[in-house]
């Protein structure tokens, strides 16, 4: 046991938690090289992790390696960048645009095409997770003002004030609508009635009153088939719902809410101790994740290279150096901010004890 982030961290959430973002990246980087070795295009290494090789053998022109940082992967292929690049036909930048948009699209869709088994093989062995609509706490959130107040799991609200509730949308409407507003609630615990006073948190991006509370969860058998189409729906909904979700906050001009290595560490540590499907459903969702910000038109990032690829098959030009230099530049400059911006936000979350972090 250690205290990683102030909390404590066993063997195997280090394990699952190391090996889980290795294989997110891996699998991502797979992509890259099987549509390489496709095309014919050199690649002088493949490896799982990064850092020192622990072991490696050569196979025809690729070098194969497991390395000692188990975090990711790398494809190595000559001619990444146009400062590289000889024009010799095996390389990444002698290839057609359609090519090079390929292999970097083949990236992220591997991480989608991961998403979609890890929450085939979730719902498929542990069942379909759906919230009940009954006023009864599955959950309490600890740092917020239901934990704080004395409520349990497992208490059925039955008056917000000297309003009865009957269900979970109508109490949670009600929470919502008085953020930092004391109300009284009525709780029915092991079959006695109570009163306990608790005032709403204000969530600062949404305006709604909050005190940390998740609903009970009923759990669902379903067949192979249909589990498919589940996982291909949830991960549908998630790209879709997280694009929204940024769009509103650029619209808006407020700080979205983000988690960057530390907090990833974080909650991946906490679902492997919840348990495997608690792991696997997390690993799925991260995985979608990484998919869409790769696919996200930043220089550097897949997605930058899609749309350099697609302006020169819509030019029928190729891209001369300069500009290709300035994209990756002001790339680099976005992606070191979201990287800041996302690890401030951990340290936030953390309350910036810096002394709490590794003991």
């Amino acid at each position: 046991m250690v205290h990683i982030f102030g909390y404590e961290i066993t063997l195997f959430q280090i394990i699952a938690t190391v090996f889980g973002i290795g294989l997110l990246v891996f699998i991502h980087e797979l992509g890259h090289f099987m549509m390489a070795k496709k095309f014919g295009i050199r690649v002088e290494k493949f490896a799982f992790g990064f850092g020192p090789e622990l072991i490696g053998v050569t196979y025809g022109e690729t070098r194969y390696s497991i390395c000692a940082i188990p975090l990711g992967g790398m494809v190595k292929m000559p001619g990444e960048s146009i400062e590289d690049s000889t024009g010799s036909p095996d390389e990444f930048m002698s290839q057609p645009w359609y090519r090079r948009l390929v292999i970097a699209f083949f990236g992220p869709f591997m991480n989608y095409i991961l998403a979609v088994i890890l929450f085939v093989i979730v719902i498929y062995f542990w069942g379909l997770a759906k919230p009940t609509n009954e006023p009864v706490i599955g959950e309490v959130l600890s740092g917020y003002p239901a934990a704080k107040a004395g409520i349990r799991p497992g208490d059925r609200i039955l008056k917000i004030d000297a309003a009865p509730v009957a269900s979970w949308i109508e109490m949670a409407e009600m929470l919502h609508k008085y953020p930092d507003r004391k109300m009284i609630l009525t709780v029915r615990r092991d079959g006695a009635d109570m009163t306990i006073g608790i005032t709403a948190k204000k969530d600062p991006s949404s305006g709604l009153g909050l005190i940390g509370i998740a609903p009970r969860i009923s759990i669902e058998r379903v067949s192979f088939v249909s589990s498919v189409g589940l996982s291909v729906k949830m991960v549908v909904y998630q790209s879709i719902f997280t694009l929204k979700y940024l769009g509103e906050k650029i619209v808006r001009w407020e700080k979205p809410e983000v988690a960057g290595p530390i907090g990833v560490i974080q909650i991946l540590a906490k679902a492997a101790r919840a348990g495997w499907d608690s792991l696997l459903h997390l690993l799925a969702v991260i995985s979608v994740a990484l998919g869409l910000f790769n696919l996200l038109p930043i220089p550097l990032v897949d997605g930058g290279h899609i749309m350099l690829s697609l302006v020169e098959g819509i030019t029928r030009r190729r891209l001369n150096k300069k500009i290709i230099q300035v994209t990756n530049s002001v790339g680099l400059f976005i992606i070191l901010a979201i990287f800041m911006f996302a690890t401030y936000s951990d340290l936030a979350r953390l309350g910036l004890n810096f002394g709490k972090f590794i003991r």
